[in-house]
């Protein structure tokens, strides 16, 4: 039997923490970041850096931003909340930024998503870190660019599920959990 769609304060708190503990996490990213960018402008740029710069930040803002945070991994994050929100249980609350990202009390095509976009990251920021500058740093303005343009799609999402939009968006929760019993 499925609970209430009530929210109670256990739900709330695990959406609040859900999101603003993305949203933290996407703003440690971003200010770590920042430092390898603001490097490369110490470097002279040839007008192939210039070029590369133009195009990668195009790149970031529509791949990254736009079909990676807007189309897909925002709504999907705040529809996670959402559903947290309404059927919270103690274990996905207190792990609940976990939850919303999917890694969690998600399908099994979620999590092995979510676990390859990791995964990918992870190797991406390895071969990042061995670029020389100004091209480590030109590399991560692009990225920067894509992580606020997903965090600023997150917050937009946010807002309109408190005023009262709806978001249809999948929540790629199984069908029922072994331990609640639960959808």
């Amino acid at each position: 039997m499925e609970k209430s769609s009530e929210v109670g304060p256990l739900g709330t708190v695990g959406a609040v923490w859900g999101v603003l503990g993305l949203c933290a996490l996407l703003l440690w990213a971003i200010y770590r970041l920042s430092f390898y960018a603001a490097e490369a402008w110490a470097e002279p740029w040839a007008w192939w850096h210039w070029v590369f710069f133009a195009g990668w930040m195009v790149f970031m803002l529509y791949s990254e931003g736009y079909k990676g945070f807007q189309k897909g991994f925002s709504p999907r994050v705040v529809a996670r909340a959402v559903h947290l929100s309404r059927h919270p249980v103690a274990w996905h609350v207190l792990l609940a930024p976990l939850y919303c990202m999917g890694y969690i009390h998600a399908t099994k095509k979620r999590r092995i998503v979510s676990l390859s976009v990791t995964a990918g990251v992870v190797l991406l920021v390895l071969l990042v870190s061995r670029l020389p500058q100004p091209w480590h740093g030109i590399v991560d303005m692009g990225v920067v660019a894509g992580l606020g343009y997903g965090l600023i799609a997150i917050l937009a999402f946010v807002l309109k599920v408190l005023l009262g939009r709806p978001l249809d968006w999948p929540t790629d929760v199984p069908e029922r959990d072994p331990q609640t019993g639960q959808g």
